[in-house]
């Protein structure tokens, strides 16, 4: 670590303490009294409002109520922000209430000529991969701040055009193949249930429950998910089946490696059946074997019912 980096991460470290003394920049840093001096004088001259403490027991002091210095990015890593920053333009809805053009040019207004420049031509011929979100979800904003704030919800929601009312406390938000979800508590049935963001059609705050603490939600939502009469099962892939189940996977199942073999296990509750035999059709010859032996009936079945089908057309 150079010395601008290493002054860089000081400000990160030292930002939300009141004071520190020598041996803590010592320390973290690997560096001796001398230069953790110099870099004490050179935070101050950056703006850093350090003062020192004489004394026994002296020691440094951070102003309280004080903005974090400017933090001075690499090239590389402006141009990281600046792509993962443009893979919001995929995003139909977003949590957040913002222009990505208008933040775009904000960014840019930030750089020199010369560096948007570049930024622009590297625009021309590297993109960061992303699926189009093409479903409006009016009430994602809302959705995050009850997370994060423990709050109960009464939502309306749209399932194969029927509208059913459910109490939920949501603690995960989650984008994937083109659509928002959201987890939450259901308090009725008292397990978790998985809502796609773009089907809640209402949302208001609910007393009708005690909310939980979040921490509680998320260390067990498998728990809570998985029902008592899930089915477990196993399914044996190949090295190319690996990187399907990279590519999508759910909070359901897991990959394991066995005398170099590889599995795929996990469970599914009755009703998605469907699910994990569309799911467990897309590896193809990539399937080695399958267990239980319904679920490979399951897939035999679905797969005769599409050969009829396409037969037909």
């Amino acid at each position: 670590m150079n010395k601008s980096e290493r002054l860089n991460d000081m400000m990160l470290f030292l930002n939300d303490k009141n004071s520190f003394n020598l041996k803590d920049l010592m320390n973290k840093y690997n560096i001796s009294k001398s230069t953790a001096l110099r870099d004490i004088q050179s935070l101050e001259e950056i703006g850093m409002p350090i003062y020192s403490q004489l004394g026994r027991n002296g020691y440094y002091g951070v102003l309280p109520n004080r903005l974090l210095s400017p933090i001075v990015f690499t090239i590389d890593e402006v141009f990281a922000l600046y792509f993962s920053m443009l893979t919001l333009r995929t995003y139909e809805t977003t949590p957040f209430h913002l222009s990505v053009e208008k933040l775009k040019e904000k960014f840019e207004n930030c750089l020199s000529a010369e560096k948007v420049e570049m930024l622009h031509r590297i625009e021309k011929v590297f993109s960061l991969g992303s699926i189009k979100h093409n479903n409006h979800c009016h009430f994602l904003n809302a959705i995050l701040q009850f997370a994060i704030e423990e709050k109960i919800c009464k939502i309306k929601y749209r399932k194969k055009e029927i509208h059913r009312w459910y109490h939920i406390q949501f603690f995960d938000i989650s984008s994937a193949y083109g659509q928002w979800y959201a987890t939450g508590y259901n308090f009725k049935t008292n397990s978790t249930q998985v809502f796609r963001c773009d089907k809640i059609l209402d949302l208001t705050e609910s007393n009708q429950y005690h909310a939980k603490p979040l921490s509680h939600l998320m260390n067990s939502a498998i728990i809570l998910y998985k029902t008592p009469n899930a089915i477990d099962f196993e399914v044996k892939i190949s090295k190319n089946g690996v990187d399907l189940f990279h590519k999508e996977h759910y909070p359901s199942m897991d990959l394991h490696m066995e005398n170099s073999q590889y599995y795929i296990r996990g469970f599914y509750n009755k009703g998605e059946e469907g699910f994990i035999v569309n799911y467990l059709i897309g590896y193809s010859e990539n399937i080695l074997s399958i267990q239980p032996m319904m679920l490979k009936k399951l897939i035999l079945e679905k797969l005769g019912f599409l050969k009829k089908y396409l037969s037909e057309l």
